[in-house]
């Protein structure tokens, strides 16, 4: 896996409601390396440090993969790297293949998979329906988000190399399912029931579905 992408915000003015809020998710490519700190990545705008941000959530990465099933279905849209708000975008990223709390080197920076992403009304703003929030969760491939182990500087061309695979946890593919579906796979709940690598917030409720 590759960086392929460095992407930031800057604070966004929009209407909502009747009420003027601020987003950073109109993300665009800076051209230049990022750095990851343990809360945040710098000089990238953060609107809402309540839903974003901090341990589980300093830094989000999507793979560059699953941009051409978005294109064909929203062709007008004016397409660039980090149109999902990711300040990573990564190539050859397989959400079936990472698990939450698998250990990667990329750049300067040891980031640990930390968290699924959860669309909100947001991404709909940016893509002009909130259909594509369903379509989003649908479609199941949501990127992840990570924790920062070491601080560092990541850049364009950085590979992003497993260091540890995570013992008794879930893909993130497979937890985003989780969360989302109506039906939830049972094995799959007593698996997260007990997974340190899934955070003990999400822990907690998941194995409250358990039958």
């Amino acid at each position: 896996m590759k960086i392929i992408s460095t992407n930031l915000g800057k604070p966004t003015p929009f209407m909502w409601n009747g009420k003027e809020e601020t987003t950073g998710i109109f993300k665009k490519p800076t051209g230049k390396p990022i750095f990851l700190t343990k809360n945040d990545v710098i000089n990238d705008h953060i609107s809402n440090r309540l839903n974003h941000a901090g341990y589980y959530k300093a830094c989000y990465i999507f793979s560059a993969e699953q941009y051409p099933y978005w294109q064909k279905l929203y062709p007008d849209l004016d397409w660039s790297w980090g149109m999902f708000g990711e300040n990573l975008t990564v190539a050859d990223f397989d959400e079936r293949e990472v698990y939450l709390g698998d250990i990667y080197k990329a750049g300067e920076a040891l980031v640990q998979v930390s968290q699924y992403r959860e669309p909100c009304y947001k991404l709909g703003y940016k893509f002009g329906t909130p259909q594509v929030i369903k379509q989003f969760i649908e479609h199941g491939f949501g990127g992840t988000y990570l924790s920062i182990l070491e601080e560092g500087e990541v850049n364009i061309g950085d590979s992003f190399t497993l260091v540890e695979r995570a013992k008794n946890s879930l893909t993130v593919a497979e937890l985003f399912e989780l969360v989302f579906s109506k039906d939830k796979n049972q094995e799959l709940l007593k698996i997260a029931a007990t997974s340190t690598a899934i955070p003990k917030k999400k822990r907690v409720w998941l194995t409250s579905l358990i039958q």
